[in-house]
C-alpha cells in the first residue's frame, strides 16, 4: 500500500498547496514479506490547512482540501495534489514518468482557492482573476540508502490556460521511522518562467490603474526556495493520519513585486493534517 502526505496547493497544486508538496510514502509489507498492495485502489480523505491566501500574501485562510487517490500499485496514481502520473521507470531506486497537475488560479476578491473554509484577502483587488491551468511535463526521482531513507526529485511543467510558464520543481528528503511513525524532512525549490511570473506577481498598465499599485514586468528566476516536512502515522494498512508543514521564502522577481512588498511578505508558512482510508478495488 502506497501511504503518502496530503500536500498542500496544490499544486500541489494552488500555491499554498503546493508549498508542502513533497510526499511522503511508506510501502508497507504484508507478514510473508511480499508488498501489501499490487492492484487498484482508491484513498477517501480531508486534510484541514492552515496557509496563506494566495503566494505572497500575508493573509492566512484555513482550507479543507478533498484526499482522493487512486492507484494502481506503484506504477500509476493520481490525486488532487500529486496530480496524475505513470511511473515508467521504476527500478534499482529509480521513477521517471509523465505527470499532469491542475493550478486552481486565484479570485482577486479573496485570493482563495475552492476549498477555503474561512479566512481571505482583499489586496488583489483590482488585479483580475487568474484562470485554472493544466501543467504538463514529466518527473525523475533517485531514491538511496541502507533503507532508502534518502531521495531527491526533479519535477518540470508547463502550463496551458491560466497560465502559460514553466516550472521547475526540486526537492530532496531524508526519512525516519520512530516505531511506526514515519518522519521526512528537507530543502525543496521552484524556478519559474517570465510567463508564470508575470501571471502571479506583474502587474500592467491597466492593473496598476484599478489596484494602485507600481507596474511591474518580473523575468525568470527562481519562484521560492524553503523546507518541509511530515510525520506520517499508519494506524493499519487502510487508515492513516499525517501532520505536515512547509516554510518558504520567495525568489527575488516574486519578492520584489509591488503585491508582496506593499500587501505581501515574502515569508510563507503552512501547517496541515490529513487523513486517510485506503480501499482495495
Amino acid at each position: 500500500m502506497r501511504f503518502a502526505v496530503v500536500a498542500l496547493a496544490l499544486g500541489l497544486s494552488q500555491p499554498s498547496f503546493a508549498q508542502v508538496n513533497d510526499a511522503v510514502s511508506d510501502q508497507p509489507t504484508s507478514a510473508s514479506g511480499a508488498r501489501a498492495n499490487r492492484g487498484w485502489s482508491l484513498t477517501l480523505g480531508a486534510a484541514p490547512i492552515f496557509s496563506p491566501a494566495w503566494q505572497g500574501s500575508k493573509d492566512m485562510v484555513l482550507s479543507l482540501y478533498p484526499d482522493l487517490r487512486v492507484n494502481y500499485g506503484d506504477t500509476i496514481f493520481a490525486s488532487v495534489p500529486d496530480g496524475v502520473g505513470w511511473n515508467a521507470v521504476n527500478r534499482a531506486g529509480w521513477k521517471a514518468g509523465p505527470i499532469a497537475k491542475v493550478r486552481f488560479g486565484r479570485d482577486e476578491s479573496s485570493g482563495g482557492s475552492p476549498f477555503v473554509v474561512t479566512g481571505g484577502s482583499d489586496a488583489l483587488l483590482g488585479l483580475g482573476n487568474v484562470s485554472p491551468a493544466a501543467e504538463l511535463g514529466g518527473f525523475v526521482e533517485r531514491r538511496w540508502g541502507a533503507a532508502g531513507q534518502w531521495s531527491v526529485r526533479a519535477e518540470v511543467r508547463r502550463g496551458f490556460g491560466g497560465h502559460e510558464g514553466v516550472l521547475a520543481d526540486g526537492s530532496i528528503s531524508y526519512q525516519m521511522r520512530f516505531g511506526r511513525t514515519i518522519m521526512s524532512v528537507g530543502p525543496r525549490a521552484t524556478a519559474a518562467s517570465g510567463g508564470f511570473m508575470r501571471t502571479y506577481f506583474g502587474i500592467d498598465a491597466g492593473q496598476s490603474q484599478r489596484s494602485r499599485l507600481a507596474q511591474y514586468q518580473p523575468g525568470a528566476g527562481l519562484l521560492s526556495y524553503g523546507i518541509g516536512g511530515a510525520l506520517v502515522r499508519p494506524f493499519d494498512q487502510r487508515r492513516t493520519v499525517t501532520l505536515f508543514f512547509g516554510m518558504d521564502r520567495l525568489g527575488n522577481e516574486a519578492g520584489r513585486s509591488p503585491l508582496v512588498r506593499e500587501r505581501g511578505q515574502r515569508t510563507q508558512f503552512s501547517v496541515g493534517v490529513g487523513y486517510g482510508f485506503r480501499f482495495n478495488l
